[in-house]
């Protein structure tokens, strides 16, 4: 399962890093990150409930809804969770022990509502968005 969950991590890595390489070449800037500004053209401009998240797989989008807890396994790998059981849990989001340097304190967002942005996958058949940078969350309005 690690071995699985690690291949399908570095083939998200490499599909990000060509679109991004596409995308300068061609003079456009990556939408994975989270500014101020208004939705252009592939971008979403609202954020949908982590219940209906799988409408969203295959796509970049926005997935929001209430943290109740954020657990970091003995690998260090940091999950979100959105609901008391993570097993019955439509959705999931997890910070890769690689990029955990770059946040602060993640146990600072248990119970509060929050968005996240980027590339909706899906992993042992559910949807769930990596989160590689910190401007990928955000608190909800």
């Amino acid at each position: 399962m690690r071995r699985k969950r690690i291949l399908v991590g570095g083939i998200v890595l490499a599909v990000f890093c060509l679109g991004v390489l596409v995308g300068r070449r061609s003079g456009r800037s990556s939408s994975t990150s989270l500014s101020s500004r208004a939705p252009s053209g592939g971008e979403v401009a609202g954020c949908i409930d982590f219940h209906d998240a799988a409408s969203q797989a295959g796509k970049t989008g926005c997935v929001s809804g209430r943290l109740l807890k954020v657990y970091t396994s003995k690998g260090g790998n940091t999950f979100f969770d959105f609901c008391e059981d993570y097993h019955d849990c439509p959705f999931s989001s997890v910070i890769f022990s690689s990029d955990k340097q770059k946040f602060g304190d993640l146990q600072s967002l248990a119970g509060r509502q929050i968005e996240i942005r980027g590339s909706v996958t899906v992993y042992q058949g559910k949807p769930e968005i990596i989160v590689r940078d910190p401007e990928q969350i955000r608190m909800a309005p």
